[in-house]
């Protein structure tokens, strides 16, 4: 699978100086726990808040920023892009938004930033968390994905996250 990671906000590289390769090696232990996916390319976007703000308004009529969003080219029809592969979706992050909410939890930015990875792949691998099953499903997916990195589970008490 290509993963291509861009930095829309250059703060991400001094706020965590390997942050392409931690991305990527998040992204990769999310992929490996999907059951099955035929695509063969991922972008993940390192934005701000002012990126998802906008995305969120215009992509989910919500007027404010958000962690992570998520966009699978299926949604939309076709995910063949004048290419010989499938393209999986988008990932978007904003740093600020991910750093208020590891302060907040008492988790890093680097240990928050992977699950927000993780939970936006498998998003766009088609998890999602509408109801309790499907919540309970996808935080095992998590818990092992970030396991798989080293990172211990954020839905244990201490260390609850709730992810919109």
């Amino acid at each position: 699978m290509e993963i291509e990671i861009t930095i829309h906000q250059k703060a991400w590289e001094a706020a965590l100086p390997n942050v392409k390769e931690m991305v990527r090696n998040a992204a990769l232990a999310a992929l490996v726990k999907s059951e099955n996916s035929a695509a063969s390319e991922l972008c993940i976007v390192l934005g701000d808040d002012d990126l998802l703000h906008e995305l969120n308004s215009k992509y989910c009529g919500r007027d404010n920023p958000t962690n992570v969003l998520a966009f699978r080219y299926s949604d939309g029809g076709s995910s063949m892009i004048n290419r010989s592969y499938e393209i999986l979706g988008d990932v978007i992050i904003s740093l600020e938004t991910a750093s208020i909410e590891a302060t907040s939890i008492k988790r890093s930015l680097r240990e928050h930033l992977s699950h927000l990875v993780i939970h936006g792949v498998l998003h766009l691998l088609g998890y999602d968390h509408e109801t309790d099953m499907d919540a309970q499903l996808m935080e095992s997916i998590e818990v092992d994905a970030l396991a798989q990195i080293g990172i211990s589970n954020p839905y244990e008490i201490e260390n609850l996250v709730v992810l919109p």
